[in-house]
């Protein structure tokens, strides 16, 4: 099977299980709509305003995983395969404005002295139904949640529903047999503190990529050593390391090469083995790698060059 026909396979799958993971969290998204204006719960409230983000995401996440199915064109070289980082981020950026939301209005609930009436029992069979959902959409992604970050932001997003559905179970619990109404915005902080975080890190990992930083278990350092090892190899410099998408690490470099390389016919089989050195010896694998072969005098005619 090629590598192009692999990659459309891949796609496809991709662009199923959001779809399905989206009808599932939209289902889910109304049960708690409905259920937080008849129960009056924060946490229903908060969690329903979670699941409408997270049902954007999704649909964010799919419109991105079609996009990244288009072929390369001769205006966009590497196709849309940066729509994955893209969806991701505004994903997070969604994400973390819903759970600054919910500490601000769960810390004045918690402060108030009239918290609101919360009805326990409607709330716990709204939060058994959420999880139930939120546990089949977890299956659905649970596959293809280390294939990129898109879907690993879905895959997230998702199980911090889950989780969020616990903490309104737990509420209507002790709502339910202590009256003690609080434990609804508690849950809505709860949820909140375990939306943040996770949003942070999408955004940070895809800030890295658009950033176009050195892939993570890449040393630059160490492919600079291991490069100078292969044969014929005088120096190397303008080496550089980015990501077009997280499963697409890149590297270009200006090497070096004895003066005979380009007389006796060499430089292709110096070509093969810096491709091979950076295919196959590292733990992140750069399938992606451009190489400018130099004589020992070529340097003398750049203007500047970087490390």
């Amino acid at each position: 099977m090629s590598a192009e026909h692999r990659h459309d396979h891949a796609a496809g799958a991709s662009s199923t299980r959001l779809l399905l993971a989206f009808l599932v969290t939209a289902v889910i998204l109304v049960a708690e709509v409905v259920g937080a204006i008849i129960t009056g719960s924060l946490a229903l409230l908060v969690d329903a305003g979670h699941m409408l983000t997270d049902a954007g995401g999704l649909l964010i996440a799919l419109t991105a995983a079609r996009l990244m199915a288009r072929p390369p064109s001769e205006r966009r070289t590497w196709g849309f395969a940066r729509a994955e980082v893209l969806g991701a981020g505004a994903q997070a950026t969604v994400l973390l404005g819903v759970g600054i939301y919910a500490i601000v209005e769960g810390v004045q609930r918690l402060l108030s002295s009239e918290p609101g009436e919360v009805t326990g029992g409607l709330l716990l069979v709204f939060g058994v139904v959420g999880l139930l959902g939120n546990i089949v959409a977890m299956l659905i992604l649970a596959g293809g949640r280390d294939s990129n970050l898109n879907l690993r932001a879905a895959f997230l997003e998702v199980v911090a529903d889950a989780l969020g559905s616990v903490a309104v179970i737990v509420s209507a619990v002790l709502i339910q047999t202590q009256g003690w109404v609080k434990a609804d915005a508690i849950a809505g902080l709860l949820i909140a503190l375990l939306i943040i975080p996770r949003a942070v890190s999408i955004l940070r990992e895809a800030g890295s990529v658009l950033l176009e930083s050195v892939p993570p278990g890449l040393d630059l350092a160490e492919v600079r050593d291991h490069i100078l090892e292969v044969d014929h190899v005088v120096d190397v410099h303008d080496l550089h390391a980015s990501r077009i998408g997280t499963g697409t690490p890149v590297l270009t470099a200006h090497v070096v090469v004895e003066e005979g390389c380009f007389r006796d016919g060499h430089a292709p089989q110096m070509l093969d083995a810096l491709q091979a050195c950076v295919a196959d010896h590292f733990d992140v694998s750069v399938d992606h790698s451009t190489f400018q072969l130099e004589p020992p005098r070529h340097t003398e005619h750049e203007h500047s060059h970087h490390p």
